[in-house]
């Protein structure tokens, strides 16, 4: 429980953290207003999806695309009948899926790599000065691919973020969320290896 709990609410985090900069709803302290209400929608979303016996119903990075094409004021039209449009259009993709899934994956690759590349759109505010913060982010953006995982991408960034602050003598930059959290991710994979 513990483990699902950790991947879902750092997948969240992560996304929301991402869809909120594409946004520019981050404010001049770095943080997202109303977090907590996001939070708390996406859990909800997550406990009636798995009482419903669907896939985790979560928030995906790819939002921020739909955000970048104006996704966030409703493209000129009011927000709601943004939102409408969409739960219409997944109604019909209900019944189109049989036709979608042939389909070969290659023909939707190029797509994929599109959304990646918006949303590398972040790295330009990383402090790459600093190898105390740039190999956290650099390993935090490559786990998350190879592991299929934003969680694990995260926990990968968290624990050289804290190793690398310690090596160094950078003790005080590391807050005691992240050294907790770091320390929870290290036993999570020493009980996965185990």
């Amino acid at each position: 429980v513990l483990s699902f709990s950790l991947v879902d609410m750092f997948d969240t985090i992560g996304t929301l953290v991402g869809t909120a900069n594409k946004a520019g709803m981050i404010d001049k302290d770095g943080n997202m207003p109303r977090m907590r209400e996001a939070m708390m929608c996406d859990a909800i979303g997550t406990a009636v999806g798995a009482l419903m016996g669907t896939s985790t119903v979560t928030t995906y990075v790819e939002s921020s695309t739909g955000i970048s094409e104006g996704g966030r004021t409703g493209m000129g039209l009011p927000a709601n009948l943004l939102k409408l449009v969409t739960a219409v259009l997944f109604l019909v993709a209900l019944f189109l899926a049989p036709l979608v899934g042939i389909v070969p994956s290659a023909a939707t690759a190029p797509a994929f790599i599109i959304v990646g590349v918006m949303m590398l759109s972040s790295i330009k505010s990383l402090e790459l000065d600093d190898m105390t913060e740039a190999i956290p982010a650099f390993l935090t953006i490559v786990m998350m691919p190879f592991a299929y995982s934003i969680a694990t991408g995260i926990a990968f960034g968290l624990i050289s973020y804290t190793l690398l602050k310690l090596c160094t003598g950078k003790v005080k930059e590391i807050s005691p969320l992240t050294a907790v959290l770091s320390i929870i991710f290290i036993i999570r994979f020493a009980c996965m290896a185990a």
